[in-house]
């Protein structure tokens, strides 16, 4: 019989409140055992706001980003919802010599035939169809759906309870808003923001916030 993986140190990059959800997954997948198990070293962050909440959760921080070649032997993820952030923080992380993970908790339901980039991270409660496409560093939040045949870039924020239909593309560093919809065939450009609780009929254009139901841009 073999014996249980040996545990890889993780670093998490971000310390604020998704940084520790991320923290969560990695407990739940330690704790489920059904595939490979990691070893949370702590939290990299350059403004960390409240050591008590680590302190009280037993976890460690251990630095800023300046202190990232030290842990060259760990993999990271990057517990950051900004897309422009994430995308920057991932650069200096691969410089500093450290692999990204993928995360994926174990009460999410991923169907046949999904391709996860390096670095996501897949929230409790997720459900993820068919032939599905999740570009590096993408976050799928408490909650949220993807549909069948969606292609979704780099650096992609899907919040909680968001439902993306199938067909739909969401182009690198896109944020979709809580308990937004986008339906069927929809393109959203690049940069690109859908507002909490909007509903997206149609196509958005690249570095666009819309908000409403039905979605509208608002002013730039």
């Amino acid at each position: 019989m073999m014996g249980r993986m040996q545990p890889r140190p993780l670093v998490i990059i971000g310390a604020g409140g998704f940084g520790r959800e991320v923290a969560d997954v990695v407990h739940a997948i330690n704790t489920a055992g059904n595939g490979p198990v990691f070893e949370l070293q702590g939290y990299i962050d350059d403004n960390l706001s409240d050591l008590s909440l680590l302190n009280r959760r037993g976890e460690r921080f251990l630095g800023t980003c300046d202190d990232l070649p030290r842990y060259a032997s760990a993999v990271f993820v990057v517990g950051v919802g900004n897309p422009a952030a994430r995308r920057a923080l991932d650069a200096r992380a691969v410089k500093a010599g450290l692999d990204p993970a993928t995360l994926i908790h174990p009460s999410a339901t991923v169907g046949r035939d999904v391709q996860l980039g390096d670095g996501c991270i897949v929230c409790s409660h997720v459900s993820i169809t068919t032939h599905v496409l999740l570009g590096r560093h993408t976050h799928l939040n408490l909650n949220c759906t993807v549909g069948h045949d969606v292609v979704v870039g780099d650096f992609v924020t899907v919040n909680p309870g968001a439902t993306i239909s199938g067909n739909v593309t969401l182009d690198d560093d896109v944020s979709v808003g809580t308990n937004a919809a986008v339906i069927q065939s929809v393109t959203i450009g690049p940069r690109s923001t859908v507002g909490a609780g909007a509903a997206v009929v149609r196509n958005v254009a690249a570095d666009t916030t819309v908000v409403g139901v039905p979605a509208r841009p608002i002013a730039r």
